[in-house]
């Protein structure tokens, strides 16, 4: 059985869970969150929470990132999940830091894909899901601060979605291609800066 013990290892500023036997260090980090505030006709897509914590409360679509997703292909599962909603995301509107619980969340700028009226319908995470106007936002009923930051956000005028980040090459937009060592080896030996 494995046992790890609470201490500050050698080189590093905190305290760490670390193996009594070989050493190893299991870090805890922040988990990141990606959510979006998709609109229509200036209206903002809400989800009611059917699960814990704060069931029956409001918030955006949104939650964990999974392994071998990108931020914005994890936005657009969790609006299909939480509220069946198919979108095309425009940018990020804000990131958000949570250090108490450990949360970074990403959340976008959003609209729903296809012509016509937008679809959706509750997810099975969702009790019910509904476009609401500014002033019909539920604010005693939100889940979360984060809610209220990124509604807040959407509702302040000249706060539209960040300058587009630099990213991925066109070549590797989902960072799965590994870096040949020639070009590793050979960027910065020209003496031209980064």
């Amino acid at each position: 059985m494995v046992t790890f013990v609470r201490r500050i290892p050698e080189g590093e500023d905190r305290e760490r869970s670390v193996c009594a036997d070989c050493g190893h260090i299991d870090y805890q980090n922040p988990k990141v969150v990606v959510g979006s505030v998709v609109v229509s006709d200036g209206r903002v897509l809400m989800c009611r929470r059917a699960i814990e914590p704060r069931k029956g409360f409001w918030t955006l679509p949104a939650g964990y990132m999974e392994l071998g997703e990108t931020l914005q292909e994890g936005a657009a599962r969790e609006a299909r999940e939480e509220a069946e909603a198919d979108i095309s995301i425009e940018g990020i509107l804000g990131v958000f830091s949570i250090a108490r619980i450990g949360q970074v969340q990403v959340i976008f700028r959003a609209h729903f894909t296809g012509d016509g009226p937008p679809a959706f319908a509750p997810g099975p995470e969702s009790l019910d899901v509904r476009l609401f106007a500014p002033d019909e936002i539920p604010w005693q009923d939100i889940a979360f601060p984060s809610v209220h930051w990124a509604l807040n956000a959407w509702l302040t005028p000249g706060s539209g979605t960040l300058g587009q980040p630099a990213g991925n090459p066109p070549d590797d937009r989902r960072g799965t291609n590994r870096m040949p060592f020639a070009v590793r080896d050979s960027q910065f030996s020209s003496g031209s800066s980064p």
